[in-house]
């Protein structure tokens, strides 16, 4: 009886071991203890254009990047005290988390983001909070032309961009093809050291060319300069709508992010509870 009992044992582990020593159908290019790095673990590292040379190094320092990492690791958690070693597990199974829940929070968020801002909405949040929106640097609303040093028709292009009225715009776009430089959308506020950059010909004259409503020529070795500055702010001054429009939708949309994770997070709990998925047990 007690023969038979033993057989039966017997010939169930090895059916066990048979089980668990399926052969894998993966083929092995490498391994460290009991871990294999597997060939299609290394298929993307090489493309149809890669050399044969090429490939064979990148695999090579592949492997051996891969092997000296194994070791490592085989190292370290033989050697790294237990308490170090649960908790890098957790901080492991903590990212984990993280990552998923992230990933599927965007995913919500991209499908149910309202992107659409209006001009009101903008508006609204900047009168709330202009004084969180103070310049950094200076600004300069303007516009100005530079011309080729022989363009014989300076006087004309002076008076239209003076006025610069409907048709005097509409005879500017026509002419810009000769201009050498050109600026027309003075909505547009300009930092101040960008302008700087763009026409250094001002450097020597700022006090006296950046002053608002004032228009001036000023002609270099290169050309002549034509330029009319509509206004000008200066550091620590309240920023203008327009300039800090897109911080502004930046911000609404983030407040919309933040609202929407927030009421998926509660939704989805409220849900667990009512379906009875979450519990939570005290000690009475």
């Amino acid at each position: 009886m007690r023969k038979g009992v033993f057989l039966l044992l017997m010939m169930g582990v090895l059916v066990s071991c048979d089980y668990f020593k399926q052969e894998d159908p993966r083929t092995p290019v490498a391994r460290v203890n009991d871990t294999f790095l597997y060939e299609e673990d290394i298929e993307s590292l090489i493309s149809e254009t890669t050399s044969s040379q090429d490939s064979a190094i990148l695999v090579n320092n592949y492997i051996n990047r891969w092997a000296t990492q194994q070791l490592l690791l085989s190292q370290a958690k033989i050697n790294i005290p237990d308490e170090d070693v649960n908790e890098y597990n957790r901080l492991v199974a903590q990212y984990k988390t993280d990552l998923f829940t992230e990933a599927y929070k965007s995913s919500i968020v991209s499908q149910q983001l309202d992107s659409v801002i209006t001009e009101a909405e903008q508006a609204q949040y900047y009168e709330a909070n202009k004084e969180n929106f103070r310049l950094n640097d200076a600004l300069v609303s303007l516009r100005y032309v530079a011309l080729p040093e022989e363009y014989d028709n300076v006087r004309a292009v002076s008076e239209k961009l003076k006025r610069f009225e409907s048709e005097d715009k509409t005879q500017l776009d026509a002419l810009s093809i000769q201009f050498k430089s050109f600026h027309f959308n003075d909505s547009i506020w300009v930092k101040k050291e960008t302008l700087l950059q763009n026409l250094p010909v001002i450097k020597t004259k700022e006090s006296q060319v950046l002053k608002k409503s004032n228009f001036t020529q000023l002609q270099d070795s290169l050309g002549v300069y034509l330029v009319k500055i509509e206004d000008l702010l200066d550091r620590n001054d309240i920023a203008p709508l327009s300039f800090v429009a897109p911080t502004i939708n930046q911000i609404i949309l983030n407040k919309r992010k933040l609202e929407l994770i927030k009421n998926l997070e509660k939704d989805i709990t409220k849900d667990a509870i009512k379906d009875k998925k979450f519990e939570t047990y005290t000690n009475q």
